[in-house]
C-alpha cells in the first residue's frame, strides 16, 4: 500500500482561463455593510498612508510568528511571507466595478447544523471583506469522474479532488457580478496525490474556492463542539478567501493567513488577520479598519465568541486611539 505523508495543504494556486455563464438561483444578498456602487471613491480611512498609521497602531495586539512546532505548515513548506508594502505592488487581484459580491455555494448533503454553520461563515465574511454575499440553495454534488474521485488507500475515506470542483464546477458557473465565488461541502477534499487532505483550496487569480466541513468536527454534538467547528470554519473561509484577493501565507504574525498543516495549528491561529493582511484587506475592499473591527465584534458578541469579541474591540480601540489628536 503506497505510504502517504502526513499533511495536508491548506491553500493551493491554480492557473486556468476563468470563464462565467449566469448564476445560479441564489437568495437575496446579505446587505453589505456599505454601499457598493459600480465605482465607489477611496475613502480616506483605507489609502495607504492612513492604513500605515492603523497598522502601527494595532501591531502591539499580535503576536508575531514564533519558532514553528514540528510538522507545522512552516516546517514543510518554507515561505517568507508578504508585507502591506508588497501586495501595493502586485497589482493584486480585488473587488472592482461590478464584481463586488460573494457568491456562496453549498455543494452536497448537510446536516441542520452544519447548514447553519454555512450560513453564519457566510454573514462573517460579509463583515470580514466589507462585501455582500449571496447564499445560494444547496446543490447536490454533480457526477464526479473517476480521475478527480478515490478511497483514501489508508484510511478509507472517499475523497474528491479539489482542483476538480473549482476549475470544472465552480469556474464556468462564475456569475459577472461575483469578486469570487466560493463553495462548501460535507465532502473530504484532497488535492492531488502526494496529500492526504485539504481543508479548502482557492485560485489566486480565478476567484473560485471550496473548502470542506468534513474534518472540522461534529456541529451536531452539542454547544462547545458546535462553536469549535463554527471557529474552524470562520477561519478556513476567510483564510480560502483572501488567498482569492491575491493575499499570500503570513509568516510575519500569528495570523489568520498563516498556512496551517492540521487542525492544531488551525486551532492555535487567531479569527483575525494579523495588521499587514488587515491593511491589505482594507485597501483591497475599501474599508475603514475601525468600522470593520466593530463589525466583527458585533458578529462574535451575537454568536458566543467572546474572547474573539474582546480582541476585536481591543483592535478598533487601538485605531480609534490613534485617530484622535494628540
Amino acid at each position: 500500500m503506497r505510504s502517504f505523508p502526513l499533511t495536508a495543504a491548506l491553500a493551493l494556486c491554480l492557473l486556468v482561463a476563468p470563464a462565467c455563464r449566469a448564476p445560479a438561483r441564489t437568495e437575496p444578498a446579505r446587505q453589505a455593510p456599505t454601499p457598493t456602487p459600480n465605482e465607489l471613491p477611496q475613502r480616506s480611512e483605507a489609502s495607504p498612508e492612513s492604513l500605515r498609521l492603523a497598522l502601527a497602531a494595532v501591531s502591539h495586539l499580535h503576536r508575531p510568528m514564533g519558532k514553528p512546532l514540528p510538522g507545522d505548515w512552516l516546517t514543510t513548506s518554507p515561505e517568507r511571507g508578504q508585507t502591506f508594502e508588497e501586495y501595493l505592488r502586485i497589482d493584486p487581484v480585488r473587488p472592482s466595478g461590478a464584481r463586488r459580491v460573494l457568491y456562496v455555494q453549498p455543494l452536497g448533503e448537510f446536516t441542520p447544523a452544519q447548514r447553519r454553520i454555512v450560513a453564519l461563515a457566510s454573514d462573517f465574511m460579509s463583515g470580514f471583506f466589507n462585501l455582500p454575499v449571496k447564499l445560494a440553495p444547496e446543490k447536490p454534488l454533480p457526477d464526479i469522474p473517476a480521475t478527480a474521485r478515490r478511497v483514501h488507500p489508508q484510511w478509507g475515506d472517499a475523497q474528491i479532488l479539489a482542483g476538480y470542483l473549482t476549475m470544472s464546477v465552480l469556474l464556468p458557473q462564475l456569475p459577472e457580478d461575483a469578486a469570487a465565488l466560493i463553495a462548501f461541502t460535507s465532502s473530504d477534499l484532497y488535492p492531488g496525490p502526494e496529500l492526504n487532505y485539504v481543508f479548502g483550496q482557492a485560485s489566486f487569480s480565478h476567484r473560485v474556492g471550496v473548502w470542506s466541513l468534513y474534518r472540522l468536527g461534529d456541529a451536531d454534538a452539542g454547544e462547545q463542539s458546535f462553536k469549535l467547528m463554527l471557529l474552524r470554519t470562520l477561519k478556513i473561509a476567510a483564510h480560502e478567501t483572501g488567498h482569492m484577493f491575491s493575499i499570500r501565507h503570513c509568516t510575519k504574525y500569528e495570523c489568520l493567513m498563516s498556512g496551517t498543516n492540521s487542525l492544531s495549528e488551525t486551532d492555535r491561529r487567531p479569527l483575525d488577520v494579523c495588521p499587514e493582511c488587515m491593511a491589505k484587506i482594507c485597501w483591497a475592499t475599501n474599508t475603514s479598519p475601525r468600522e470593520r473591527y466593530e463589525r466583527l465584534a458585533r458578529f462574535c458578541a451575537d454568536n458566543g465568541l467572546e474572547d474573539e469579541r474582546r480582541f476585536f474591540e481591543a483592535e478598533a480601540a487601538a485605531v480609534e486611539k490613534n485617530l484622535k489628536p494628540s
